[in-house]
């Protein structure tokens, strides 16, 4: 499997509060997560940071099979625990009060994949030309839009669309996201911050994933120069794992 892993501060923004790690575990499983952080005075920063630093060291001892009920057990935990480190964090300093993250996090094996989210961040699987999203926002308008009360379109330019109805960080107890899905020879794993989803269009997300004479670093860097064009107002971040029939790993890093 081949990884990309790019980050961008924006056009706007003066501080980066994403952060995202790629690599391969000592177990084999390719891990790849996107934090995007909230809070004044740096705080989203030091969120997000301390949320891939968990997960980080929680995976270095990982080795459950992704097929098997432990496996989800164990990615809802150690998801937890970096929500009680943010929140521990956060309790013990006002400087810190209100920050929290997202998170979208992914294990992969040769045959299939486990995610785990909080958030709006989000996990697309490109498969044959189709770009399928993953997660589901957690967020007040796509609550709004699941009841019937917004149309898709009216929840794309809603004044409240990127209140967020769950996070990490923000309370002491979380609930966590949890699903497994197939991984195919050809397929494309699109993990990113809504720097991306919120201003990019799915059909261009779609094109750029599929454009055949690009690399995977250019697709990647492609999608954030595609959010930077869109207006750049928040930081974007994009995390890509591709699923090449021939056994190998290249890539990896941490932003």
């Amino acid at each position: 499997m081949k990884t990309a892993l790019r980050t961008h501060v924006g056009r706007v923004r003066q501080v980066n509060e994403d952060s995202a790690w790629v690599d391969t575990l000592g177990s084999g499983l390719i891990a790849a997560v996107v934090a995007d952080g909230m809070g004044g005075h740096k705080a989203g920063e030091i969120a997000s940071g301390l949320t891939v630093e968990s997960v980080v060291a929680s995976l270095s001892s990982w080795q459950e099979e992704l097929g098997s009920d432990a496996a989800a057990i164990r990615l809802k935990e150690l998801i937890r625990r970096a929500n009680s480190v943010v929140y521990e964090t956060a309790s013990g300093n006002d400087q810190y009060s209100n920050m929290g993250t997202t998170i979208v996090l992914a294990l992969l094996d040769p045959n299939a994949g486990l995610i785990g989210h909080i958030g709006d961040s989000r996990a697309y699987r490109l498969r044959a030309g189709e770009l399928l999203q993953l997660t589901e926002d957690h967020t007040l308008v796509h609550e709004l839009t699941k009841s019937g009360q917004l149309s898709p379109e009216e929840a794309a330019t809603h004044p409240r669309r990127n209140v967020l109805m769950r996070a990490l960080g923000t309370d002491l107890q979380v609930e966590v996201d949890v699903l497994r899905f197939d991984w195919l020879p050809g397929d494309l794993l699109l993990l990113c911050s809504d720097g991306l989803s919120s201003l990019v269009e799915e059909h261009l997300i779609k094109d750029t994933l599929t454009e055949a004479s690009s690399n995977l670093e250019q697709k990647a860097e492609r999608l954030i120069a595609l959010a930077l064009l869109a207006g750049g107002d928040d930081n974007v971040t994009v995390a890509l794992v591709e699923h090449e029939p021939d056994v190998g790993v290249a890539g990896g890093g941490k932003a």
